[in-house]
């Protein structure tokens, strides 16, 4: 690891001002990706068979 100077000119030994600029400088992580559409479809095809399912009661309790 370099020996670096801190912005006073005091000696870092352990260089610590030289990570933490490399930690400041670093990019941002990159956002995560989008999930697939796989749950959302499952989510809506729940939903439909649980409204068929409750229209079949509705339906069979009338008749």
């Amino acid at each position: 690891m370099a020996n670096t100077q801190g912005p006073q000119g005091n000696f870092d030994s352990a260089g610590s001002t030289q990570m933490f600029r490399a930690f400041v400088d670093e990019a941002p992580p990159a956002a995560p990706q989008q999930a697939s559409a796989g749950p959302r479809v499952g989510l809506i095809v729940g939903i439909v068979v649980a409204v068929l399912v409750v229209a079949a009661v509705a339906w069979l309790a009338l008749k």
